[in-house]
């Protein structure tokens, strides 16, 4: 899952792009209405949080941008105002959910979790393929009952791999859903993570190179 975050308090803002990380979710973050739009024309995202009091272009306006470009990214509002009334405007908007500041951050978890689920194709939270099982809402992952102890971005890896369910993975694609804007285009990052994952899920291999184009996760 791809995510960004865009809050003018700083502090806020990294503290909950830091947590979402964590779980292995790549985060982009900026800190007012105009860097949200840049970055939303330039990358594909699953969920965009947006403070709806942002200087330059509001959260809103970001919103109907989202909204009308008709791309799938599932939008959650964050706003200091808690009344029925703005609850009601943020979701006339389009927005697809709404959270009130201060809120607990497993909410916040909680609530983006749910709403990339709704981004794309529907897939289950807990994945079964090929003796690995995958539970992302609890971020536990494991091979014919042996937990793995994975790294943030080998966990968002197996992700990708196995919601693409046996289908070939481009490496611009790992890129794309499993790492931020910073990542460069031409790093071997991609490859190590690979590379790292196979020896933790063990044999027989189930992470197979297709040359020339990507990965894929299969039995042979």
């Amino acid at each position: 899952m791809r995510v960004l975050v865009a809050d003018d308090e700083r502090l806020l803002a990294e503290t909950v792009a830091e947590g979402l990380r964590r779980l292995s979710i790549a985060v982009d973050v900026c800190y007012d209405g105009d860097a949200a739009l840049e970055l939303v024309s330039v990358h594909r995202y699953d969920v965009a949080v947006l403070d709806r009091d942002m200087p330059g272009r509001t959260g809103d306006e970001v919103c109907r941008h989202i909204v009308a470009s008709r791309d799938g990214v599932r939008v959650l509002m964050l706003t200091a105002a808690g009344g029925i009334r703005d609850r009601v405007d943020g979701l006339s908007l389009g927005a697809d959910d709404y959270l009130t500041k201060p809120f607990a951050f497993a909410e916040l978890v909680a609530r983006v979790q749910a709403l990339g689920r709704r981004s794309g194709a529907a897939t289950p939270p807990v994945l079964d393929q090929h003796g690995i099982v995958l539970d992302v809402p609890r971020h536990t992952a494991s091979r014919d009952g042996r937990l793995l102890s994975l790294t943030p971005k080998e966990f968002a890896v197996l992700t990708v791999l196995m919601r693409a369910e046996g289908q070939v993975v481009t490496a611009e694609q790992l890129l794309e859903q499993a790492w931020d804007e910073h990542a460069d285009p031409f790093t071997n990052a991609v490859r190590v993570a690979v590379m790292t994952l196979r020896r933790k899920l063990g044999e027989p291999p189930v992470v197979h190179t297709v040359p020339r184009v990507g990965y894929r996760l299969g039995s042979g």
